[in-house]
């Protein structure tokens, strides 16, 4: 019987022959789909098991968790990816310790994070979150109002926009799953066709978790956020921070 590690070693491998097989069938090479592990109300125990095993990119929605996950892993080789909500009195500590930031949907949020990130670090890579149905629970910026956010964030000097993020209503059809994701990949095609990323162009299409990713990748997604599928259930809710 796997017990401990050997599960999610054995997880990320059946994850990663899906991501495969979907890029097979999207005629799109796997390499370019990056695997974000959500480590959200996980054990840093399973994020350290999971680095063992080589999956390098972690995605956490709470500040104070994922720092106490940060010391549990090497820092070198392992890149942080913030995927939660950001309140302003978090910006500072995410810009200091984290390489993205995939759910900018406020400009003053972006301008904290320009300002904070440290002058001795490379820029941040960041993606703006696009509500493409009208769901209250969930961040993300009104399709309508895109282009002028994604303009602004483009200016800011310490940030590099990178492209745009997703988190759809929950579908079990794969039609529908992907008419989602096609609509962020048409909102990011044409923030390209009017150059709003300036010298380069926005290749990033954060969408798609354990539910969904398949139909995100053959729609395109470059980043696909799983959590469940590697991790298993989650244990109860820590509190925000």
């Amino acid at each position: 019987m796997l017990i401990g590690p050997q599960i999610w070693a054995a997880n990320l491998a059946a994850v990663r022959e899906r991501i495969a097989a979907a890029a097979r069938r999207a005629g799109r090479d796997p390499a370019t789909v990056t695997l974000v592990g959500v480590s959200k109300a996980q054990p840093a125990a399973a994020v350290a098991a999971l680095h063992a095993a080589g999956l390098t990119d972690f995605g956490e929605n709470y500040l104070q968790e994922a720092l106490l996950k940060q010391a549990a892993v090497p820092r070198a080789d392992t890149v942080w990816h913030f995927i939660g909500q950001l309140q302003a009195n978090k910006s500072r500590a995410v810009a200091e310790h984290f390489d993205w930031v995939h759910t900018i949907d406020r400009l003053r949020i972006a301008e904290r994070l320009a300002a904070q990130r440290p002058f001795h670090g490379p820029d941040l890579n960041v993606c703006v979150q696009v509500k493409l149905a009208d769901e209250a629970a969930k961040g993300g910026v009104a399709p309508q109002e895109l282009p002028a956010l994604a303009r602004a964030v483009a200016a800011l000097p310490r940030l590099k926009l990178r492209g745009l993020m997703c988190v759809p209503p929950p579908a079990a059809e794969e039609s529908t799953q992907r008419g989602w994701f096609a609509q962020l990949r048409g909102l990011r095609d044409r923030l390209n066709a009017e150059r709003v990323g300036g010298a380069g162009t926005l290749d990033v299409l954060s969408m798609g978790m354990s539910a969904d990713f398949e139909a995100a990748i053959l729609e395109g997604a470059t980043h696909v956020r799983v959590g469940t599928a590697l991790f298993g259930e989650r244990l109860p809710a820590a509190a925000p921070g």
